[in-house]
């Protein structure tokens, strides 16, 4: 994982988010980048901002969907890991996990800044970086390593 960011303007976005947040959302940035340097077609990830939230992409390889993650507008201590609402990494997520989550529509899955990361997300992430991928391909042996957890 590259501990520096690739934009000062991402990292302007995390000096400004508040403590309990910003621990959450780098430690979900670090699971993002550790998912991707372990998922075989990703490749490296551009990290840049979108609607003003962290964003990661494959631009290079163009496997995945956008991955934003962000606080939760008004909600104090709350935080979330969005992809785009047109793909169905969210209702694919929920088909196979049935752990109990709190979910934004079709949009991604919200956080507590309380609790730790859960496991999960990891997965939630392995589907946005392969959206593209299994579609195209039809099937990609799913790999999941539970290590991958923060």
């Amino acid at each position: 994982m590259e501990n520096a960011f690739q934009s000062k303007k991402v990292a302007a976005v995390f000096e400004k988010t508040p403590p309990a947040i910003r621990k959450r959302l780098l430690l979900l940035r670090k699971l993002i980048f550790d998912v991707a340097s372990k998922t075989s077609g990703v490749g490296p990830l551009e990290e840049t901002l979108k609607w003003d939230s962290p964003s990661y992409l494959t631009s290079e390889t163009q496997s995945g969907t956008t991955i934003r993650i962000d606080r939760v507008g008004s909600q104090e201590g709350m935080y979330g890991i969005f992809v785009h609402c047109q793909s169905n990494v969210v209702k694919e997520f929920k088909q196979k996990v049935s752990t109990p989550l709190t979910f934004d529509s079709t949009r991604g899955i919200l956080l507590d800044a309380k609790d730790d990361i859960p496991e999960e997300v990891s997965y939630f992430i392995y589907l946005a970086l392969t959206y593209h991928l299994r579609k195209k391909k039809g099937s990609v042996k799913e790999i999941w390593d539970r290590g991958w957890v923060c």
